[in-house]
């Protein structure tokens, strides 16, 4: 089963824009970010309440160049279990099915509130403190 996430390539995500190129074509940053959150998407159906994922680990072979106004789909695959770590493969292509890039994702399962915890150098035992939650603040 994959998932695939489509994405029109705009001027805020080149390189150029970005600033880590010099040319205005899809930004090797901006294509990392849209692999994460293509994984981020694909792997809520495996969390339980009260848990998230943050990134782990990613590689990624950017073998193509996309300028503005092309688009691109992100296709993530179903993850392999390693543990509390979930291993994703993603490929991109552009409109006409060419490849763009292709890597891995790697994604750890956290409790959110300990993980938020753990952030602020707090205990487990101070991570229900309305503080470090999640959303909104509390009314």
């Amino acid at each position: 089963m994959r998932k695939t996430y489509e994405h029109q390539v705009t001027l805020a995500d080149t390189a150029l824009a970005m600033g880590s190129g010099e040319v205005p074509v899809l930004a090797t940053p901006r294509l990392v970010a849209w692999m994460e959150a293509a994984s981020m998407e694909a792997v809520r159906e495996y969390l339980e309440e009260g848990q998230t994922t943050v990134g782990t680990e990613v590689r990624v072979e950017h073998s193509k160049g996309v300028p503005v106004g092309g688009l691109v789909n992100v296709a993530v695959g179903k993850p392999v279990k390693d543990g509390r770590r979930l291993l994703f493969h993603v490929t991109v292509t552009d409109a006409e099915g060419n490849e763009v890039a292709t890597g891995s994702v790697a994604r750890a399962r956290v409790d959110t509130a300990k993980f938020m915890a753990k952030c602020h150098g707090l205990s487990d035992a101070t991570a229900s403190l309305p503080i470090i939650k999640v959303g909104p603040p509390p009314k």
